[in-house]
């Protein structure tokens, strides 16, 4: 059971390399106090209807009872004779949050602070891999949104 379980866990390793690996190569190694984040999305039946959205963040020790984010922004840039698009976060801006009154002997926890903003969805394509950049002490994390399948119809009016 053990050695199918293996041999299960590394088909699906080259299953999600398969295709991309080739690719890989094409985009920029990271600079020096950054970090390459780089995600092959499985194939989908209809791919139209799925969106990945990155979340960029960072864990801190802070109070579990605020809400907190941090300042900046996401840059979009292509590979120069390829037309891959990747993503880069040069800097986290300074952290914010609310301010809500917490008793100063309240124990502080480890928690995931992610950059602040409308949410930074992207197409979801299976052929090229997703890369992101961001500095070290960064970590990215997505989620993957999925449509209905049944279409509305607005009211007129």
């Amino acid at each position: 059971m053990k050695r199918i379980m293996t041999l299960g866990f590394l088909f699906t390793v080259i299953f999600l390399y398969a295709g991309h690996s080739e690719y890989i190569d094409a985009f920029p190694k990271a600079e020096a106090g950054m970090e390459r984040y780089v995600l092959n999305l499985q194939k989908q039946k209809d791919e139209s209807a799925l969106k990945v959205e990155l979340i960029i963040g960072k864990i801190v020790k802070t109070d579990k009872n605020n809400k907190y984010f941090y300042y900046g922004s996401i840059k979009e840039d292509v590979v120069k004779g390829w037309g891959f698009t990747y993503y880069k976060l040069d800097s986290l801006g300074e952290k914010a949050g609310t301010m809500m009154a917490v008793n100063p002997n309240t124990p502080q926890v480890k928690r995931f602070i992610p950059l602040g903003g409308e949410p930074f969805l992207i197409r979801y394509n299976s052929r090229v891999p997703i890369v992101v950049y961001v500095p070290e002490d960064v970590i990215v994390k997505y989620r993957i949104w999925t449509a209905e399948s049944e279409m509305k119809t607005m009211k007129n009016g």
